[in-house]
C-alpha cells in the first residue's frame, strides 16, 4: 500500500499538512516569527497585555476596532449577562460521567448550547452574529467550571457580574474569591492566548463555517482539533516534565540525556517562532510576583528549575534557535493559580475561543466553502473478486 506521509515527487502540488500554502486571508492577527511578534488587529500583545483587559480584546478580536468607555462597559455587561448556562445544559453536565475527560465535556457542552437558540443556523447580520459569538465567549468558562465542580462533587457556583470574566472563571472554579493580582495575572494569559493566526483549530473553526455551520458547531468542531495532543495539552505535559526534573541541580544531565537520546524537550521550540515566543516572555515576567501573592516553596522550585532549564537548552541547542513557547511558561502560571492540569487545555478554549469566534465572523462575511484538491496515489483498474475466490 502506498503511504501518503512518504515526501511527495518532484512537481507534486501536495504538500503535507498545507505547509506553506494560503489557505485564507484575515486581518485578525499577524505573527512574525523571525522576530518574535504578536499583534492582534495591529496592535502588540505587550500593549494589549500592559493595558487591555480580555473583555476589551474580545471587542477588538470581533469589531475590528478598539471600544470607547461607553462600547466597552456595554460590552462587558452583555458579557456577565451571558455567562449563564441555559437550564437543559446545566442539567446534562451534572449527568456527565465524572471520569469524561475536561475537553469532551466541553466540546458536548458548546454543541448543546445550539438547543437554546431558536435561530442557531441563521447566519445573520454582523451584528447579529457578533452578539452571538460575545454569548459563545462568555459560556465557555461557565461550561469549563461547572464540570470541574460536577467531577468534584460540588454544586456549580453561579455567574458573578461583578468580576471580570478572569475573576468570574476563578471564583466559578474554585467558590472563592480570587486574589485582584492574581485574577489580572490570569486576564493578561487569557489575552495572551486569545488568537494566534491560522493554527489547525483556527483553521477547522474556519473549514466548518465555510459550510455556514453555525458558531456552536464551528467551536465544538475547533475544540475537537484542540483536544489532540499534536495541538493542545503541552504545557501540561510541559508541567509534568519540570515535576519529574526535581530541581535546577538535575538539568544538565536532563538535558544532556535528551540531546544523547533524541528525545524532544517540551515546551521548547515553536513552529513558527525562531526566536523567543513573545508570549513566553510576557508570562516570564509575570511570574514572580505571583509566586509572591500565592506560591510556596515547592512552586518557586518548580520556577527555578525552568529558569534552569531555559539556560542549559540556550547553551546546548541556541544555535539550532530552539526557544522557549508559550507553554513552557503558562502551564507554571496555572498551577501556581491552582487550575488542575488536566483542565489546561479548556483554559486555552476559553481564551481562544475568542479567535475562533473573530474567524468565524470574518469567514462567513465573505464566503467560499473550502474544497482543496486530493492527489490520488492508489490503485486504478482493480478486478472485484467474488467472495468465494478471496
Amino acid at each position: 500500500m502506498t503511504n501518503p506521509q512518504v515526501p511527495p515527487p518532484d512537481g507534486s502540488e501536495y504538500r503535507p499538512g498545507l505547509e506553506g500554502v494560503v489557505a485564507s486571508r484575515s486581518s485578525i492577527s499577524y505573527v512574525d516569527g523571525e522576530n518574535g511578534v504578536l499583534e492582534y488587529r495591529g496592535i502588540d500583545i505587550r500593549e494589549l497585555t500592559a493595558h487591555s483587559t480580555f473583555e476589551e480584546t474580545t471587542f477588538l478580536l470581533l469589531y475590528n476596532h478598539l471600544p470607547d468607555h461607553r462600547e466597552l462597559a456595554q460590552f462587558t455587561t452583555l458579557m456577565a449577562r451571558q455567562r449563564v448556562l441555559p437550564h437543559a445544559v446545566r442539567e446534562a453536565i451534572h449527568n456527565f460521567p465524572v471520569s469524561m475527560h475536561p475537553m469532551v465535556a466541553l466540546q458536548a457542552g458548546i454543541a448543546m448550547l445550539a438547543g437554546d437558540d431558536y435561530f442557531a443556523d441563521e447566519i445573520g447580520t454582523q451584528r447579529n452574529n457578533i452578539k452571538r459569538c460575545s454569548s459563545v465567549v462568555a459560556k465557555v468558562p461557565s461550561l469549563v467550571a461547572a464540570f470541574e465542580r460536577h467531577r468534584n462533587g460540588e454544586e456549580p457556583m453561579p455567574a458573578q457580574s461583578k468580576y471580570s470574566h478572569a475573576e468570574n472563571f476563578l471564583f466559578m472554579m474554585t467558590g472563592v474569591q480570587p486574589h485582584p493580582e492574581a485574577a489580572r495575572v490570569f486576564d493578561k494569559l487569557l489575552i495572551m492566548h486569545a488568537d494566534h493566526s491560522t493554527n489547525a483549530s483556527t483553521f477547522t473553526c474556519r473549514v466548518i463555517g465555510s459550510t455556514l455551520g453555525n458558531i456552536y458547531s464551528s467551536i465544538s468542531g475547533a475544540v475537537g482539533a484542540l483536544s489532540g495532543p499534536l495541538h493542545g495539552g503541552a504545557n501540561e505535559r510541559v508541567l509534568r516534565m519540570l515535576y519529574s526534573i526535581g530541581s535546577p541541580d538535575n538539568v544538565e544531565a536532563f538535558v544532556d540525556e535528551q540531546i544523547a537520546t533524541g528525545n524532544k524537550i517540551m515546551g521548547i521550540g515553536h513552529r513558527i517562532y525562531k526566536t523567543k515566543d513573545p508570549r513566553a516572555e510576557l508570562l516570564q515576567e509575570v511570574i514572580p510576583r505571583l509566586l509572591e501573592i500565592q506560591g510556596g516553596e515547592e512552586k518557586q522550585t518548580l520556577y527555578q528549575t525552568a529558569l534552569r532549564l531555559e539556560e542549559v537548552v540556550n547553551q546546548r541547542l541556541g544555535q539550532k534557535k530552539l526557544y522557549p513557547n508559550v507553554d513552557f511558561y503558562s502551564g507554571i502560571v496555572l498551577e501556581i493559580l491552582g487550575v488542575p492540569s488536566d483542565l489546561f487545555t479548556t483554559v486555552f478554549a476559553l481564551s481562544r475561543v475568542a479567535g475562533w469566534c473573530a474567524h468565524w465572523v470574518e469567514q462567513v462575511s465573505a464566503n467560499r466553502i473550502f474544497r482543496p484538491k486530493q492527489e490520488y496515489i492508489g490503485d486504478h483498474h482493480r478486478p472485484y473478486v467474488p467472495m468465494e475466490r478471496r
